[in-house]
């Protein structure tokens, strides 16, 4: 097959990634994406780095298996878990979250001060201060752990009044450190951007990295000639999932804006091809 026509492999823990998947759409229509949550094993926030990896290559042999002509590692868990390793094992270039989200905040704040809000292996592998210091960006950025906004997006109660209350409790004490921006360092958060807006008020901009990690790819895509030609159409969104297809399918569609979507179930290690050497 023509690597053009080949489809781009998106993977997260839970629907989070979905954000991604919508800016990819909305920047490259004509391209295919082959999208993976990994519900049965979410979330993935909560777990060791050595469990989180083995998900993260679990995931990569099965969609390279589908031939995918690029890997997005559209969690910020599995990108401080197993960027390094993927980029070194999987025969895909791979793209992570971390680095576009970065280069967004550089690019908004006016102090330096910024503040990531993430998982715990998020922020505990401190993987957003170690990439401001490799990428020379001149900020001081703190992280936190908010897991429980996860637990908000994942049982569907970002519009939820209660939304606004777990939020506040948790941002509140950060709010006098005289931060101007916010990077959602969680593929998550951007379904809480309202009621994270309302928390933090007009004084700190929120950064998502899914649209910049969106233009990374795109700018793959042209440097490598693997763009998909546009006069081929929109492209087709497959989505699997490895937990609940009844619930993924209900609120995936919300992630979208959408209807409900069409979800298969999806058990890792059971597509034939190509397994990556560890």
């Amino acid at each position: 097959m023509d690597i053009r026509q080949r489809p781009i492999g998106v993977f997260d823990s839970g629907l989070g990634g979905l954000t991604v998947v919508q800016a990819l759409r909305d920047l490259l229509p004509a391209e295919d994406l082959v999208y993976l949550g990994d519900t049965a094993n979410y979330p993935y926030g909560e777990r060791t780095l050595e469990e989180v990896r083995s998900f993260a290559f679990a995931i990569a042999d099965d969609l390279v298996a589908r031939g995918i002509k690029l890997l997005v590692v559209a969690c910020n868990s599995a990108t401080a878990a197993a960027l390094d390793d993927l980029r070194r094992e999987v025969p895909v270039p791979v793209i992570g979250v971390v680095d576009p989200g970065l280069r967004a905040a550089a690019k908004t704040t006016r102090t330096g001060r910024v503040l990531v809000i993430g998982t715990r292996l998020t922020t505990t592998s401190r993987i957003y201060e170690l990439a401001a210091s490799r990428l020379g960006h001149q900020m001081q950025v703190t992280s936190l752990a908010c897991p429980e906004f996860v637990e908000l997006v994942e049982n569907g109660l970002a519009d939820h009044p209660q939304a606004r209350l777990v939020i506040s409790e948790r941002l509140d004490p950060m709010l006098s450190a005289r931060v101007d921006t916010m990077v959602l360092g969680c593929t998550h958060f951007p379904l809480l951007a309202r009621p994270l807006s309302e928390v933090v008020g007009r004084r700190i901009t929120l950064v998502s990295s899914a649209d910049e990690t969106a233009f990374e790819v795109r700018d793959l895509l042209v440097r490598t000639g693997w763009s998909r030609p546009l006069e081929d159409g929109v492209g087709h969104l497959t989505v699997l999932t490895t937990g609940d297809v009844a619930s993924f399918r209900r609120l995936g569609g919300r992630f979208l804006g959408g209807p409900p979507l069409d979800v298969r179930h999806h058990v890792l290690g059971g597509s034939e091809g190509l397994r990556i050497a560890r």
